[in-house]
């Protein structure tokens, strides 16, 4: 328990040292672009004096130390700041997009899990056959297009041609549940990568569990296959799945850009995208903050589901 406990404490240390230097990062990345929020706010044809009192009047006049200095103050008292181009908290920001990309998230990992870990037992149980060879070949393929071509072919074909979905959510606002079929492309979308990189890591996990020398002793005592294959082999499967879906989940949680772009949701990849555009630092760094908790913690759930699952694999790493 006291090693669980000291690998857990160093885990949360490398991650808030991971957090701090994403922040960081994005501060000096976002000042290194051209302009400010004040030339965003001042309009197309911007009036130096009317830029350098929007600028004054923003605290953009002031070093960047020192408005990295209060940012990170009031971080820890729990105020991500205020946003420079609408003075509304960043926390309402973070609020209005988390729940349409939460909604994707969930149902993306709904499905993706049982689809995947099915996909991946079924080949390795019919390894080098027709089954194997078509679900291998077909999630390399499927796997190998990119978010932003399938999204266009998926609307030109199902939304465009056929008219089943709509092109984008627009019109629908965040109440995407109440408007399930706005929702079925982009979860597609969405799908179609980890679907394909779990089921391979199921696939190859179950075929090196059911070669074990253990498992071969467990047939020989007499315990029944499907036990053997699902109360032995899975588990230890599994395991470097977790860690494939917990990067996965993060990659969804942290606002899938180009999903959120193409079909027009009002996600944090909106937000993100938005903020980026407008020079927006604190909203920038606010979505910078929950990003990288969201990795820390994901990540550390993923290393104790896999303890869980193999614990022969120990805490030491």
């Amino acid at each position: 328990m006291n090693a669980l406990r000291s690998w857990v404490a160093r885990r949360l240390l490398l991650g808030a040292v991971q957090t701090a230097a994403v922040v960081l990062l994005v501060f000096g990345l976002t000042e290194a672009l051209p302009g400010d929020a004040a030339v965003a706010f001042a309009g197309d044809q911007p009036d130096p004096q009317r830029i350098a009192a929007v600028r004054e009047a923003m605290g953009l006049d002031r070093p960047a130390h020192e408005r990295l200095a209060d940012w990170v103050v009031g971080l820890l008292h729990g105020d991500f700041g205020t946003s420079l181009t609408s003075g509304r908290p960043v926390a309402g920001f973070l609020a209005g997009g988390f729940g349409p990309t939460l909604l994707l998230a969930t149902l993306t990992v709904l499905i993706l899990v049982p689809v995947a870990v099915g996909l991946g037992v079924l080949a390795a149980r019919h390894e080098g056959r027709l089954t194997d060879r078509l679900i291998s070949s077909t999630t390399l393929g499927v796997y190998a297009v990119p978010e932003f071509a399938l999204g266009v072919l998926l609307v030109s074909v199902f939304a465009l041609r056929l008219g089943w979905f709509p092109p984008t959510a627009v019109g629908y606002g965040t109440d995407l549940l109440a408007h399930p079929a706005a929702l079925v492309l982009p979860v597609l979308v969405l799908l179609a990568r980890p679907v394909c990189s779990l089921a391979r890591l199921v696939r190859a996990g179950m075929i090196d569990a059911l070669a074990a020398p253990w498992t071969t002793h467990a047939g020989r005592y007499g315990i029944p296959g499907a036990r053997i294959r699902y109360g032995h082999a899975l588990p230890n499967a599994l395991a470097p799945a977790t860690q494939q879906l917990a990067r996965t989940i993060d990659w969804l949680l942290c606002g899938v850009i180009v999903v959120e772009a193409l079909y027009v949701i009002p996600g944090l990849g909106t937000v993100l995208m938005n903020a980026v555009a407008d020079r927006d630092i604190p909203v920038v760094q606010g979505l910078a903050v929950v990003f990288g908790v969201a990795t820390v913690v994901l990540n550390l759930g993923a290393d104790l589901v896999t303890h869980r699952l193999a614990p022969r694999s120990g805490v030491a790493a």
